[in-house]
């Protein structure tokens, strides 16, 4: 088990990941055990950093941000300042909902959310490609999602 965890630890975050506003009666009930020992298990995980934060998961869709493009970049040059430049520059584009430095053909890989093409359109022209070092961007737009998950799965020890 990663970390040092045991079964009631996985328990613990796999319930808070489906459902991470239960009380902590709730959650010692579907664990197995009581509250207090309950409580300084999550605490536990939460001051070494297991549990990362708590957030709320909003539907794109809903909130008008109906277009999902996930970006393939090349930089002109790969060495430290211009990784260091594009991604603090990419850091304070709100689109951008993900982004990982990459093996392979392109150097970052991005997802954005946008409201429509039209907006993408004006994120590319007017904003990415003027970051400095930007060689190449190539788009794929989502259709639709088939997957999407917030839980992750158990690692193999």
């Amino acid at each position: 088990m990663p970390e040092n965890l045991d079964q009631f630890d996985l328990a613990i975050l796999d319930h808070l990941q489906e459902d991470g506003r239960m009380t902590n009666q709730e959650l010692a009930d579907a664990i197995g055990l009581s509250p207090s020992p309950c409580l300084r298990r999550t605490r536990r995980l939460e001051e070494r950093g297991v549990i990362d934060g708590y957030v709320a998961l909003v539907d794109p869709a809903k909130m008008g941000l109906g277009v999902t493009a996930f970006l393939r970049i090349r930089l002109s040059s790969q060495d430290d300042a211009s990784l260091a430049l594009f991604e603090e520059s990419i850091a304070s584009f709100p689109e951008v909902m993900e982004c990982y430095l990459m093996t392979g053909e392109a150097d970052y890989q991005l997802r954005v959310l946008v409201p429509s093409l039209g907006a993408y359109e004006d994120f590319l022209r007017h904003r990415l490609t003027k970051v400095q070092g930007v060689a190449q961007v190539t788009t794929s737009f989502a259709l639709r999602p088939v997957t999407y998950r917030t839980k992750l799965p158990h690692a193999e020890g």
